[in-house]
């Protein structure tokens, strides 16, 4: 293999019967595996005759046009990021003698090249699945027959609610150069004003992706993964300062660009929070693509694509930003508010519950899916080491149920020391007055945050639904969970499932806390509305701690409505009677949600796919206890209520 340079920074890697274009020596191969069309697809919407190839805004420097025929190949582009990171402890950098990787991370600073194009032919397959090299057939047989048998299922005995919810979907399709990219999320024809619901959101599409997958339908979810990891690489500036590599985008718009005079491309716009109400940066964009790549191949059995060395630097990116230190003591993430599902001010900047779920489930899932080689070595380590403190420092200090709660009304304060019971200076008056009569007795839940002197007391349903799925709880403490949405299930549920938080904030807390939001009034919205999408996860996670009942109770009472009501995104007041005053119609992941719950009760054991189960290796791994070092000092001992055993 030979590369040749050109300045400033651009390495061209051309096929050798291609020379005629660059002039390139003939002795040149195809280096492979290579990104799909990275912005301007060729897809031309009038007239075929254009040479122009748009290229979108990278890291590397300003916008730059490849010309080329239009003919029946087309370049790639692959973006190699230059990063000089330090070899922190929870960080990573890849090694120099990584063969995999050392072609697509660029390291030593600015003075690298900067991309790799690469020449294919269009029409070699893409919907094949091939199994991952070094796996074997037989490893993945009996998987391979329980989703035969789960899309034979799910074709069967559909309700009238399931017939029209399909036909919805497939409507609400977003296409890129005439492939399937994602869904809109919101698909009303008499909406005259979209604002951003006419764009594809990573979290949004996330239930509509394994609806489709559960249906045997691929590709739509293959393409999707693979475009949006091609816009990680683009340049994201707000007020001229750029986030962190590896951000993944809150969404994107295929977009139409005159070319000249006749014709016209597409090109992909995305989002990265530079548009959004408030500017937040997506954080939990990226969490959701790694969990959403890792559930592809365990229903797919396409376990080649999470091991391309695209997928491989995308995922490698996206931990590198999260694991970076800080100046943070905590082993949970530290995020500002309005940066996951609920995207708008409601007081939960800080470690909120729902990030740290998504966070935990995302390092399994990457564990899993990292290659083994001597350039992941300390990659996985790092990993490993922050699931192990992630996962003691959520089940102890997030927990609370009656006997948590009594603990801390009976809390010393200002203590000083190492081993002090109330590491985080709570003082007992935060305790408020709802919730000492409303948790039962043989329940429990994570609370929604944690900060120094602050604890977040109000229940947020997907943190503690996605801490079930991905054993982020204990056994006892992911049982206790559902035990109490069983007990409360007037206020969690109600006419419609489910509360997104409980309670809502009211009168001064809501004024203070949200900002006077409109939107986010008391019932409403982010501030206690009912989130039918939500009953996907509910679902898994009855399914995972065999409460199928509780499952089945769940989506009965959506499906009396949904239909009736045409999909609504989500429901207003204490009992969710009301459609929600600001609440898109033909909502596409309400519409996915349900979907997905009926396939999953139809088929429970596909249902094994997409949660994880308690890792005990993880309870055994301490930093602390790797370190030789005499000023570190371990913690765990201290713990008072042992929920590791």
């Amino acid at each position: 293999m030979k590369f040749v340079a050109t300045k400033p920074c651009f390495r061209f890697l051309i096929h050798r019967s291609s020379t005629s274009m660059f002039e390139f020596s003939s002795n040149i191969r195809v280096f492979r595996p290579c990104l799909p069309p990275l912005s301007g697809c060729g897809g031309i919407i009038r007239g075929c005759h254009s040479q122009t190839l748009y290229v979108p805004r990278f890291n590397w420097g300003k916008p730059r046009d490849l010309w080329r025929p239009c003919s029946s190949k087309r370049f790639h582009l692959i973006s190699c990021i230059a990063s000089n990171v330090r070899e922190f402890s929870t960080s990573f950098r890849p090694r120099a003698n990584d063969k995999n990787f050392d072609r697509i991370y660029a390291q030593g600073g600015l003075n690298v090249k900067s991309a790799v194009v690469v020449e294919e032919e269009i029409g070699q397959a893409e919907n094949s699945f091939p199994n991952g090299d070094g796996i074997e057939k037989s490893q993945h047989f009996d998987g391979l027959e329980v989703y035969k048998s789960a899309i034979v299922n799910n074709l069967k005995d559909e309700s009238e609610a399931e017939k029209e919810a399909w036909k919805l979907l497939e409507e609400a399709v977003v296409r890129y150069c005439e492939s399937p990219v994602g869904t809109l999320a919101a698909n009303d024809p008499n909406d005259k004003l979209p604002l951003n619901y006419d764009q594809v959101f990573i979290r949004d599409f996330v239930p509509s992706a394994l609806a489709f997958l559960l249906k045997g339908e691929n590709d739509i979810v293959k393409h999707f993964l693979l475009h949006t990891l091609q816009l990680q690489s683009w340049e994201k500036t707000v007020d001229c300062y750029s986030p962190g590599q590896g951000l993944m985008p809150a969404s994107f718009k295929v977009r139409t660009v005159a070319i000249d005079e006749n014709t016209f491309e597409e090109v992909l716009d995305p989002d990265f929070g530079e548009s959004a109400i408030g500017r937040v940066a997506p954080v939990d964009s990226g969490l959701w693509w790694i969990i959403l790549l890792r559930s592809y191949g365990k229903i797919t059995d396409d376990y080649a694509l999470q091991e391309r060395v695209d997928v491989q630097t995308g995922i490698k990116l996206i931990l590198n930003l999260c694991l970076s230190d800080g100046f943070d003591m905590f082993p949970s993430l530290l995020v500002t508010d309005g940066s996951c599902m609920i995207d708008r001010r409601m007081g939960i900047h800080g470690h909120p519950l729902e990030i740290q779920a998504l966070f935990y489930s995302a390092l399994r899932c990457a564990r899993e899916m990292l290659a083994s080689d001597e350039g992941s070595k300390n990659l996985v380590r790092a990993v490993s080491n922050r699931l192990s403190a992630l996962s003691f420092h959520i089940r102890e200090y997030y927990w609370v149920d009656m006997k948590k709660i009594n603990e801390i009304y009976r809390y010393k304060t200002e203590e000083y020391s190492t081993d002090a019971t109330n590491k985080f200076n709570i003082y007992p008056e935060q305790i408020p007055n709802w919730l000492m009569d409303w948790i039962p007795e043989e329940g429990g839940y994570l609370i929604g945050n944690l900060q120094p002197a602050h604890m977040d007391f109000r229940f947020f349903t997907l943190g503690n639904l996605w801490s079930i799925v991905s054993s982020l709880g204990t056994p006892k403490q992911n049982a206790a969970i559902l035990n109490l949405m069983d007990a409360k299930w007037d206020d969690l549920a109600g006419q419609m499932p489910l509360k997104i938080c409980y309670p809502a904030l009211e009168s001064e807390e809501w004024r203070i806390i949200t900002g006077c939001d409109p939107k986010n009034t008391p019932w409403s919205y982010h501030n206690g509305g009912s989130w039918p999408t939500l009953l996907w996860q509910f679902t898994l996670a009855c399914l995972k701690m065999g409460r199928t009942d509780l499952a089945s109770r769940g989506v009965e009472l959506a499906e009396k409505r949904l239909q009736l009501d045409h999909w609504p995104e989500y429901y207003d007041t204490k009992s969710g009677k009301f459609i929600g005053k600001q609440s898109r119609l033909y909502q596409t992941w309400t519409i996915a949600g349900f979907l997905t719950s009926k396939m999953l009760l139809r088929n429970p054991e596909m249902a094994s796919f997409l949660f994880w189960e308690e890792d005990l290796d993880l309870l055994e791994t301490c930093v602390c206890a790797l370190s030789k070092s005499k000023r570190r000092k371990c913690s765990r001992g201290a713990a008072k209520s042992q929920i590791l055993v």
